[in-house]
């Protein structure tokens, strides 16, 4: 006898992304790791004391769906083999994420030549913003080379249902956009499904090439994405695809405008099998509107629940758990309105509590992503 939910998959149709039935790993992310100074309830210029996270765009992804989905993930990154970078080791020895394809390199006792990077980010309140500063330079990351790990190894004798990376690794250096489109490349050859995040951050590529050079590099590495995922501007700034209607500040977002932005995105990029988009609204720095839009080839769109008042506990990282919850309903080929449900409740979730990373349990993103309310459980 089949169970409900299954029987509701079954009567909307899977979005079939056709997952290879056998590999090691569910998921492997390639990505850059920081170490996250949070100064609490105060601020980075007047703290005397911080917490330490670690977190990164593609790697909280591999994260949450370990931690909160229960997958098998891997970490493709580098770090300075210094007592910080085994801080960062141990860190995400916590998650649970697999570490064997983190590259350890040689420190210079200085950090002249290679060092971990560094992430201040205070979470703000009401009127005050989110504020956040990184140290990210010269880092072994940025650094790395595409002959720096064996593809064939890891995609084809180890093996990956799925590669996550994005726009945040793509532009530490012009090294990683290259390591990148390397690791796309065997991945595609070997079958594994490819997710990219454009997660565009103007800081990164004010030295390098601006505006202009950032939609060159996410253009051409979207040609060998199946899954695009991005927030409300990503995708007008980091493939320069326009958006109608939409003011500077992005105070009023429309499912109609960005359904005419996912067709432009997928008749650019005939590749793409799915697209999944955040929609927030800021009213202050803890009441934020959350929602959400999706595709897929198969299904057409999905439209995510609006969560009106959404209460902000710190909301770094609420896009890349947005991220997991999505990939987690893809890879097991849930309808794209599950899939889509599944990655705001997670990113919603995520937000509630400290860190880059999620505390989510699958629980509770089941029972939020099912209109569930926060009434105490006893």
């Amino acid at each position: 006898m089949i169970s409900e939910e299954l029987f509701k998959r079954l009567k909307v149709g899977w979005v079939n992304m056709q997952i290879k039935e056998v590999a090691t790993f569910d998921a492997i992310s390639l990505g850059e790791v920081m170490l996250r100074l949070d100064p609490g309830d105060r601020r980075v210029r007047t703290a005397r004391s911080f917490d330490v996270w670690e977190g990164g765009g593609e790697y909280n992804v591999a994260r949450g769906l370990h931690k909160c989905f229960g997958l098998n993930t891997s970490i493709l990154t580098a770090f300075a083999d210094n007592e910080v970078g085994h801080l960062l080791l141990d860190l995400i020895a916590q998650g649970g994420v697999d570490k064997q394809f983190i590259k350890l390199s040689k420190f210079d006792g200085v950090g002249r030549q290679t060092r971990n990077g560094l992430n201040f980010t205070e979470r703000g309140f009401g009127v005050r913003g989110a504020v956040g500063v990184s140290d990210r330079g010269h880092t072994a990351v940025s650094q790395l080379q595409p002959g720096d790990f064996d593809w064939e190894h890891i995609f084809g004798s180890i093996g990956s249902k799925w590669l996550h990376t994005g726009g945040i690794f793509a532009a530490l250096s012009p090294s990683t956009f290259e390591v990148a489109k390397t690791a796309m490349q065997m991945a595609r050859k070997h079958g594994t499904k490819i997710s990219y995040d454009l997660n565009y951050r103007p800081s990164l590529w004010q030295s390098q090439g601006g505006i202009d050079r950032a939609q060159e590099v996410n253009r051409e590495l979207s040609k060998y994405v199946d899954v695009l995922i991005g927030n409300e501007e990503d995708f007008e700034v980091a493939l320069g695809l326009e958006i109608s209607g939409v003011d500077e500040n992005y105070n009023s977002l429309e499912f109609k405008a960005y359904e005419e932005m996912i067709k432009a995105a997928a008749a650019k990029f005939e590749n793409l099998q799915a697209v999944g988009v955040t929609l927030r609204t800021v009213k202050s720095a803890s009441n934020n509107g959350w929602t959400g839009i999706a595709w897929s080839k198969e299904q057409g769109f999905a439209h995510g629940k609006m969560y009106e008042n959404l209460e902000i506990f710190d909301r770094v990282g609420g896009g890349d758990s947005f991220a997991s919850g999505l990939i987690f309903g893809l890879i097991n080929q849930f309808p794209i309105q599950e899939a889509l449900n599944y990655g705001l409740a997670h990113g919603a979730l995520a937000m509630t509590t400290p860190g880059d990373t999620s505390m989510a349990t699958l629980s509770e993103v089941k029972k939020l992503a099912s209109g569930g309310s926060a009434r105490v459980q006893r």
